[in-house]
C-alpha cells in the first residue's frame, strides 16, 4: 500500500493533508460505475442466501480484541494468530499458513504470517475474501499526541474484517447452506498480517508507500502454485458507527465489474444506503499488490467519511478510541450481508 496512511482530502476550497491510508481522496461525486444498468428493477431482486449473523461477527471481532493489541512480534499477535487459525480449522476449512520474515520501515524484522483458509478446497471456481489482522504500533492519529507511540486495540482497523470472513465460514459450514451454492465454487479467505507498520506520522523517515502492505506484497509475489481466482475482495474497517461505503476509484481502475457487482448485491441486500453510488477516493491499501502483482482483480471495500475532520477514515482511525465501544454491528450487517448476496449469486 504506497501510503496506506497519507490521505489528501479536499473540502470545499480547503486542501488538508492527513497521514492517511490513501494516495489521494477528493470529494464524493454522485457518478456510479453504470448508472444504466442499475434499472429499480434490478434493485429491487430480492436477497438470496442465509442471514448474516451480526451477533455472531461482533463477537469474532472482541475475541480478537481480547488479546490486546495485535502489532507484529508482539504476545497478543502471535496469540491471536494461532487462535484464527483454530477457528477457521473449527469451521471446517484447509487452512495453509504462509510465514515470512519482513523488513519494517526502520529496518525492524518482523515475523509475519499470512493465513489462507480454504472452503471447499478442490473446487475449481473460486473466490477470494482477505482483510489484514495485524494491528498499528503506533495511535499515530489520536487527538493526544502524548498518545501516539502507544499501539492500538484496532477493533475495526482490522479484526472487524476477519470477523466478517469467520462468520460467513461459519455459515458456509452448515451443510444446509453449502447444498445451496454451485459445487465447484470455493470460497479463500485470506488473512494478511504486516499491513500496519507504515511509517508513522511523527516519523522523519520520507514514506515512499513501500512499508505498508507487506503481508499482501509477500503474498501477491508468492501465490499458491495454480491459485487464480475469479475475482478477490478486500476487507478494510467494516464495523465502525456511521460507516459508508462508496465506490474507491483504485477498485474502479482495476476491477470496474467487481465494483458493479458488489455495490449492486448491496442493493438487492437491502443495504444500498451504506453503499452509495458515489466516488470516495483513490486509496493505496491491500488490494493493490493483489491488482498489479498477483494481477487478480480486487477490489476494495473500505469507509469514507467526507465530513470528519478527524480522518477521512473516520474519527477512531489510528487513535485509541478503535476499540468495541466504536463497533457498530448494523455495519458487520450490512457488509456481511452483503458478501453473503455475492456468494450465493454465483453461478
Amino acid at each position: 500500500m504506497t501510503r496506506k496512511k497519507r490521505t489528501i482530502l479536499i473540502v470545499t476550497s480547503c486542501l488538508c493533508v492527513v497521514a492517511a491510508l490513501a494516495v489521494a481522496f477528493w470529494p464524493a461525486k454522485t457518478a456510479s460505475v453504470d448508472d444504466t444498468e442499475d434499472t429499480e428493477e434490478t434493485e429491487k431482486v430480492a436477497p438470496v442466501g442465509p442471514a448474516f449473523n451480526a451477533d455472531s461477527a461482533y463477537a469474532y471481532t472482541k475475541a480478537q480484541c481480547d488479546f490486546g493489541p495485535r502489532d507484529m512480534n508482539s504476545k497478543g499477535h502471535d496469540a491471536c494468530g494461532e487462535w484464527i487459525v483454530a477457528q477457521f480449522e473449527r469451521l471446517g476449512c484447509k487452512v495453509t499458513r504462509q510465514n515470512a520474515d519482513l523488513k519494517g520501515y526502520d529496518g525492524t524484522i518482523l515475523h509475519s504470517m499470512n493465513i489462507m483458509a480454504s472452503y471447499n478446497p478442490n473446487a475449481t471456481t473460486r473466490i477470494m475474501l482477505c482483510a489484514h489482522w495485524d494491528s498499528r504500533p503506533w495511535a499515530d492519529n489520536d487527538p493526544d499526541s502524548t498518545n501516539w507511540h502507544k499501539p492500538i486495540l484496532a477493533a475495526n482497523d482490522a479484526a472487524s474484517g476477519v470477523a466478517v470472513m469467520l462468520e460467513l465460514a461459519r455459515l458456509l459450514a452448515q451443510k444446509s447452506v453449502a447444498a445451496k451454492l454451485p459445487q465447484n465454487l470455493g470460497v479463500d479467505f485470506v488473512c494478511f498480517d504486516a499491513e500496519d507498520w507504515g511509517t508513522p506520522q511523527w516519523s522523519d523517515r520520507q514514506d515512499d508507500g513501500s512499508s505498508w502492505a507487506l503481508g499482501a506484497q509477500y503474498f501477491s509475489a508468492n501465490l499458491p502454485q495454480g491459485y487464480a481466482p475469479r475475482y478477490a475482495i478486500l476487507l478494510d474497517m467494516v464495523g465502525g458507527q456511521g460507516a459508508q461505503f462508496y465506490q474507491e476509484g483504485m477498485s474502479k481502475q482495476y476491477a470496474p465489474e467487481i465494483v458493479k457487482k458488489v455495490w449492486r448485491a448491496a442493493r438487492q441486500a437491502g443495504f444500498g444506503s451504506f453503499f452509495p453510488k458515489s466516488d470516495g477516493g483513490m486509496i493505496t491499501d491491500d488490494h493493490i499488490p493483489v491488482n498489479q502483482t498477483a494481477k487478480i482483480p480486487c477490489i476494495d471495500i473500505i469507509p469514507y467519511y467526507p465530513n470528519c475532520q478527524q480522518s477521512s477514515f473516520g474519527p477512531t482511525w489510528h487513535t485509541l478510541a478503535d476499540d468495541m465501544e466504536h463497533i457498530d454491528k448494523n455495519t458487520l450487517k450490512a457488509v456481511g450481508q452483503t458478501l453473503v448476496q455475492v456468494i450465493f449469486s454465483e453461478k
